[in-house]
């Protein structure tokens, strides 16, 4: 038995000082039985991405920069619960927490070399300010309550936020590309994670065989909603039927209808005022199931036809070819890879402009290019 005089703690991921790492070996006294560079703790980083489920599944491409340079590491993350399903099955987060008081509880007690706050919102940046970290990136609050940004590096993004003539109409930075200057990482564009489990694999086969899924036939992904927090990003419904109308008259294409819980409604209402024989050619999915299901469904589908929504992110992080239409929000920051198309009224003053209600008569959402849209999807190939 260890004497505490002797207690040398393992620097290792696995050990957690309440039950072996390994059945029936005690680390302790015959040392680590896991010891190699993926397991040993090395540069301890926390994460603090909290809000806007799109933007959370856009911040696991840091991951990539992240350990680039610090390959050996042990990276944290925090999130709201409504975004912990996003970050599953994700190999390059060691320590997933969600936003309870327990769980900031631990955070505290940890000495973090570095943490990386990507939110300007009140209390992730009073979060960012008390935990420890040796060094301490992207934003925090001042002694008044104010978001201030950590470093020089997060200036442009701060400004970005205060500056409305720069963020609509001079900013062509990406949203990965403004977060990784912000946090002092190198910017190549990688790819956003997003994995599904065994399970999952297994559930979208069985899926296909439900559906008669054919992979010489083009699977047409509507995704028709977004989140209640800015309704006005969502297409008409009107809009919607006639793409579908159109759409589904090309050869070998079939629909599928995609959306969260949210949506449900919305999606019943357009699959309704379809004519029975398109209906036909239609898959109404499921809304009701839940992150990880929805992704299982939207995996079935060659492109996805979406406003600037976690569908659409979503569909970015599974390299769907994607055909997404912007009006209140801005498309430059949006990357999408090479995979897809931007849709946008580059003349119409007022957009974007991120206003909840429309004085305008939401001209750009009226004035999307219908006939671009079939035309993308007349023209892929799979």
């Amino acid at each position: 038995m260890i004497e505490y005089e002797n207690l040398i703690i393992p620097k290792c991921k696995k050990f957690n000082g309440y039950k072996p790492c390994v059945s029936y070996k005690n680390c302790l006294e015959e040392g680590c039985q896991l010891e190699n560079d993926e397991n040993k703790i090395g540069t301890k980083i926390l994460i603090i991405s909290l809000d806007a489920l799109g933007t959370v599944l856009m911040n696991t491409a840091l991951l990539y920069s992240i350990k680039r340079k610090f390959p050996i590491s042990t990276i944290y993350w925090i999130t709201q619960p409504s975004a912990e399903k996003i970050l599953l099955n994700n190999p390059l987060i060691d320590f997933l927490f969600t936003w309870t008081d327990e769980n900031r509880m631990i955070l505290r007690q940890i000495k973090f070399d570095f943490v990386f706050n990507t939110d300007k919102s009140n209390y992730a940046c009073a979060f960012a300010n008390e935990v420890y970290g040796e060094v301490k990136r992207g934003f925090l609050l001042n002694e008044d309550g104010k978001i201030i940004p950590a470093s020089k590096h997060a200036m442009y993004s701060y400004n970005l936020g205060l500056d409305d003539k720069l963020k609509f109409r001079i900013n062509q930075k990406t949203g990965l590309e403004i977060i990784s200057e912000a946090l002092e990482l190198d910017y190549q564009k990688d790819e956003y994670i997003f994995n599904f489990t065994d399970d999952e694999i297994k559930f979208i086969e069985e899926y296909k065989k439900e559906i008669h899924y054919n992979p010489s036939i083009k699977y047409v992904g509507f995704n028709t909603g977004c989140s209640n927090l800015f309704p006005n990003k969502k297409m008409t419904i009107e809009q919607h039927v006639f793409l579908i109308n159109e759409i589904s008259k090309l050869d070998n294409t079939k629909i599928v209808l995609l959306g969260g819980k949210e949506d449900t409604e919305r999606n019943q209402k357009i699959y309704s005022l379809l004519a029975d024989e398109i209906k036909q050619k239609v898959i109404n999915t499921p809304t009701e199931l839940g992150i990880r299901k929805g992704a299982c469904f939207m995996s079935i589908a060659d492109i996805v036809i979406t406003g600037d929504s976690f569908g659409m992110h979503l569909a970015i992080a599974l390299k769907k070819f994607v055909i997404a239409w912007f009006g209140l929000s801005c498309w430059t920051e949006i990357e999408i890879y090479n995979r897809g198309i931007k849709l946008y009224q580059e003349n119409l003053e007022c957009s974007p402009c991120w206003k909840k209600v429309c004085p305008n008569n939401l001209e750009c959402i009226s004035g999307i290019d219908l006939n671009k849209i079939i035309n993308e999807v007349k023209n892929f190939n799979k």
